[in-house]
């Protein structure tokens, strides 16, 4: 039996500080209607720049509409007017944005709440790569061309990998600390870099069709691929967004959580099944894009607070604003070419990631 100080020193983990804030986002009714009014407007604010956003996509390019048109364009479509027809190209290429953006923005925040890891995304800790690395070897040995093909191999990739990465960093007497799971997660990637690397030189068939999938791309996307992914990023969806009373558990510890009628090991597999399902999905659709389940969470952590039950809605939302947004920006920065949405959600989150991850080592000292 551990001790009352253990269970204490557990629950004041740093990660996510659910204890301090509670009285911070308010204990007594009136600061707990307070703090929802606040959420319910960001909830307000966040929809409305991802409607904005949503536009823009459908607008910004190397032909760029007004938005009137655009508008013309949703409810009255011509197929003789040149507009009309651009606006309706770039719909499935806002689709797969959207549903791209909340599977990670999902997948990152369920993931820092299960681990109680402010490091822990997708990307960092290995499980894109781990949907890649499956993707490529069902290019290479089987043949797959499309993402209905490779779909379950981005599944089989994502749990390995995360089982795997979390199992390497629980070795030791400290558990899976947030700077472990972070290198065993940048070992894994590089490890399964490698064994990327050994089949794409193979064939060259291969290598074209992953060089332009691996830089996470939304352009060239098709309805086809969009149907065969959205089946599983709904039920993942569903999944997570049922767990936040769950992750506002665990971030006490899981004695506490236990305490409070909660079971900790089955409900880190149900966030698992979901966390797998929108990262398999995400990876397949449109290749490994990091940082935005990193980014997503700190940034509505310091709107809403830490409670799960706002956090995980509101990163549906958000998630995929900022992935469109960066995804209009790279398309006009170096006309008439495109920067890829991947390489700037990176250029986004690694600075992120480095000022969590010196915070971290404040707290440590």
């Amino acid at each position: 039996m551990r001790s009352t100080s253990a269970v204490a020193r557990e629950s004041s983990t740093p990660v996510l500080a659910v204890v301090p804030s509670l009285a911070a986002a308010g204990v007594r009714g009136g600061n707990i209607r307070l703090s929802n009014r606040r959420r319910l407007l960001w909830l307000t604010v966040l929809l409305a720049a991802l409607i904005l956003v949503s536009l823009l996509s459908l607008a910004v390019g190397a032909r760029s509409i007004n938005l009137p048109t655009v508008a013309d364009a949703l409810l009255n479509f011509d197929p003789s007017n040149g507009d009309h027809a651009v606006v309706r190209s770039r719909i499935v290429r806002t689709v797969a944005g959207l549903l791209v953006g909340l599977s990670l923005g999902l997948a990152g925040t369920s993931m820092q709440g299960v681990a109680r890891n402010p490091l822990a995304d997708p990307g960092i800790l290995g499980v894109n790569a781990g949907a890649s690395l499956a993707v490529v070897a069902g290019i290479f040995l089987f043949g797959a061309t499309s993402v209905s093909n490779y779909l379950w191999f981005a599944f089989l990739g994502s749990a390995i990998a995360a089982v795997v990465v979390y199992a390497v960093a629980s070795l030791g007497r400290s558990g899976a600390t947030p700077v472990k799971l972070a290198l065993a997660g940048a070992a894994m990637a590089a490890g399964m870099g490698s064994l990327m690397s050994a089949m794409l030189v193979s064939s060259q068939d291969s290598l074209e069709l992953f060089r332009r999938w691996q830089v996470g791309a939304l352009a060239g996307k098709s309805w086809d691929a969009i149907v065969a992914v959205l089946p599983f990023v709904v039920v993942g969806a569903l999944v997570l967004l049922g767990t936040g009373k769950l992750l506002n558990t665990l971030a006490l510890g899981d004695d506490m959580a236990r305490g409070l009628g909660q079971r900790p090991g089955m409900g880190r597999a149900i966030s698992a099944l979901g966390i797998v399902l929108l990262c398999g999905s995400a990876t397949a659709l449109a290749g490994p894009i990091a940082f935005i389940g990193l980014v997503v969470p700190h940034l509505l952590r310091g709107l809403v607070g830490p409670d799960y039950r706002w956090l995980l809605p509101l990163s549906l939302i958000a998630a995929p604003a900022i992935l469109l947004l960066a995804d209009v920006i790279g398309r006009v920065i170096l006309l008439p070419g495109e920067v890829p949405a991947g390489i700037l959600a990176a250029m986004l989150g690694a600075p992120v990631f480095i000022a969590v991850v010196r915070r971290g080592k404040q707290a440590e000292l």
